[in-house]
């Protein structure tokens, strides 16, 4: 394989003529640049990327912070920017906060030396916290808004408008929620969306039944409080937490959906593998992982425009764990 020396053999230049030729085209004469191009050309010669990228200040890299990469939300949203990250001719540097705040600021500083800039994939930091961290770094946010950071988002308010909706049409009028953590500016999002919608409908009652772990175990805990409830539906901040509350109402023996309708929200794959298939909102996850790298890498080229979110739409799939709620009966 040719080198560097090769090429400047082949020329009649330095070695350190080819790497101008080649990087800073404009430091060197027209004629000698296409001397270097067509004996490049001639030999096969192609510069190393990363040395490329060291002698620009630059590592052809970016760095994804995602808090939870068992969670298949994040880990559709990683190979999406995988996918486009490649496309683009960068390498993406991984990290994963185990859902704990406290470690996102030290997790930025860490990446924002090896990286040309950073993606934040639904941080949980709070904003001031989150603006300091990613001071003096590229940086751009997937699903969360924040002022002074550009960002692309889902719109979670509206599916959980979709999901309210589609649950009143059925003839539920008291539903639960079991929220995931407190930090997380999606579940915010969705309760908010909830409740708008309750308030708008007026003859739906909301039962918000806490916060609970976002993980098939926090969706047992969620089940046994929606089962006390009253309530004839029940909406979990994801699919993960869904599939725990069917889990655990089946073992209750309580049936989905003729006792209790079941909702989650991601539309991960498995949620068309349990029995009854889980009622969701379908979310463009791999879709938002794209759009964040083009977001990133448009800033990294010189793009400027303003701090805004664009949203991306999200659909209701309706399955087998939402239906009609048994008629009450008086003795």
């Amino acid at each position: 394989m040719a080198n560097a020396r090769d090429v400047a053999k082949a020329a009649g230049v330095s070695v350190s003529t080819v790497s101008r030729a080649l990087v800073a085209p404009d430091q060197v004469s027209d004629a000698t640049r296409r001397r270097v191009v067509e004996a490049a050309e001639r030999l096969g010669y192609r510069p190393n990327p990363v040395a490329r990228g060291l002698r620009l200040g630059r590592t052809h890299a970016v760095g994804l912070i995602v808090p939870d990469l068992e969670n298949p939300y994040f880990a559709s949203v990683t190979k999406g920017v995988q996918a486009r990250a490649r496309a683009e001719g960068y390498a993406v540097f991984v990290a994963d906060t185990d859902e704990d705040a406290s470690v996102e600021a030290e997790l930025v500083a860490g990446l924002a030396a090896r990286v040309d800039g950073l993606i934040l994939a639904s941080p949980r930091s709070d904003d001031a916290t989150l603006l300091a961290a990613v001071e003096g770094s590229v940086a751009v946010l997937a699903n969360r808004e924040l002022d002074g950071l550009p960002s692309i988002a889902l719109d979670d308010a509206d599916g959980a408008a979709q999901v309210l909706g589609h649950l009143r049409a059925l003839g539920h009028r008291r539903v639960a929620v079991a929220q995931g953590p407190s930090s997380s500016w999606s579940g915010n999002r969705r309760l908010a969306g909830l409740r708008a919608a309750a308030e708008q409908f007026g003859d739906v009652e909301l039962v918000h039944l806490g916060s609970f772990r976002p993980y098939f175990s926090g969706g047992h805990v969620a089940a046994d409080h929606a089962a006390a409830s009253g309530a004839t539906a029940v909406v979990a901040f994801n699919d993960l937490m869904a599939l725990g509350i069917l889990d655990r109402l089946r073992s209750r023996g309580v049936r989905v959906p003729q006792d209790l309708s079941v909702v989650g929200y991601d539309d991960v794959a498995v949620a068309t593998l349990v029995s009854p298939a889980l009622t969701t909102v379908h979310s463009p996850l791999s879709g938002l992982g794209r759009r964040a790298v083009d977001l990133l890498v448009g800033r990294l080229r010189g793009a400027t425009g303003t701090s805004t979110t664009t949203h991306l739409p999200v659909e209701l799939v309706i399955r087998g764990s939402t239906g009609v709620p048994a008629p009450v009966t008086t003795g």
